[in-house]
Order: C-alpha cells, then structure tokens, then sequence
C-alpha cells in the first residue's frame, strides 16, 4: 500500500484502499443486479470485478487517491465502496480532470445511512486535499437514492448527457458550496 493510502474512520464505518482479500466481497456486490442495475446495467462477471479491483489499487498507486473498501467498524463486514477516480470518461475535457466521486453499498447495507457516513468522511478527505476542486458525478437519472445523496451534499445537476449510450446526469459540487454541508 503507498504511503498515501489514506484510511479513514467514522462512528460506525473503517474506509480503507482495496486489498486481493477484498476480491470476493467486492464481486459479489457488483454481481449483484439488484445492486448494479442503475450503475452498469449488467451483473460484473468475475474477469469485471477483478479489473475493477485492479483499477481501485491502481488509483492509490499512480494517483494518490481511488476507492476505498467500506466496512463496519465493529464486525468488519463489507459494506460497499466509495471513493474517487479519473475514469477519462470522454464526457469533456473538464470532468475528465476533476475529480470523480462515486459510492456502491451492497443490498444488505442500503438504507441504514452508511451511505451518508461514507460520503462525509470521503468528501472530508477530498476537501483537506483539493480545497479549491470541483467534484463531479455522474448518476442515472432513475437512481433516486443515489440522486438523494448527491443532494444532501451540494451536488447540483451540470446537465443530462448519455454515457455508454444510456441516460446519465452530471453533477458537480463547486469548493463555495461546502459550508452548508457541515450540518449533515
């Protein structure tokens, strides 16, 4: 793990780069439909969860920043993912350069506010490290939990556009509008 690996702690939640031991926890939240229908549209196979860990441990090693491995403090058991990327997703020039948060719980662990805890503490580290970044995401405009989250934290819809060819909605969450955050 580089130096610059960060793990963070919340009340319930320990958020920590991906390790190989992660692998099977990590396959079977995207291989679940149920889970991933907004996201990709299409369970992961083992060979997509696999590059997707792969991609995660890449972040941290040539970026300094990527996904960390969400889990329960007390029982260390998988929560999710959250975290950031440069994906160079094509979508414009300045999306491709800012920095690109996303979040995936698994079924058991939606709807118990981890989701929010795991975001605070992610966009905590994020604002410690780029003061002055625009924060972008991208949701399917049919994810109503994850378009709630965004909100909660002062995401605002840039525009509607297409991405792999289904409907998707940007957001970004400008440096002046993290004072109001501070409550949640």
């Amino acid at each position: 793990m580089p130096h610059s690996a960060a793990v963070l702690e919340t009340d319930r939640l320990v958020l920590r780069p991906p390790q190989q031991a992660d692998f099977d926890d990590i396959y079977a939240m995207w291989s679940d439909i149920n889970v991933v229908r907004h996201v990709t549209g299409n369970a992961f196979t083992k060979e997509e969860a696999w590059a997707r860990l792969l991609r995660s441990a890449g972040h941290w090693s040539l970026m300094g920043f990527g996904y960390w491995v969400v889990s329960e403090k007390h029982s260390g058991k998988f929560v999710g993912e959250v975290g950031f990327g440069q994906f160079k997703r094509g979508i414009d020039p300045a999306f491709d350069e800012a920095p690109e948060i996303g979040w995936m719980l698994t079924a058991e662990s939606q709807g118990q506010g981890y989701g929010t805890e795991a975001v605070r503490a992610a966009l905590r580290w994020a604002d410690a490290r780029w003061p002055e970044a625009e924060i972008v995401c991208i949701i399917s405009p049919e994810n109503a939990p994850s378009l709630a989250l965004a909100k909660k934290f002062s995401f605002a819809q840039s525009r509607a556009t297409t991405y792999k060819g289904r409907a998707t909605v940007v957001f970004q969450r400008e440096a002046s509008s993290r004072e109001s955050e501070s409550e949640i």
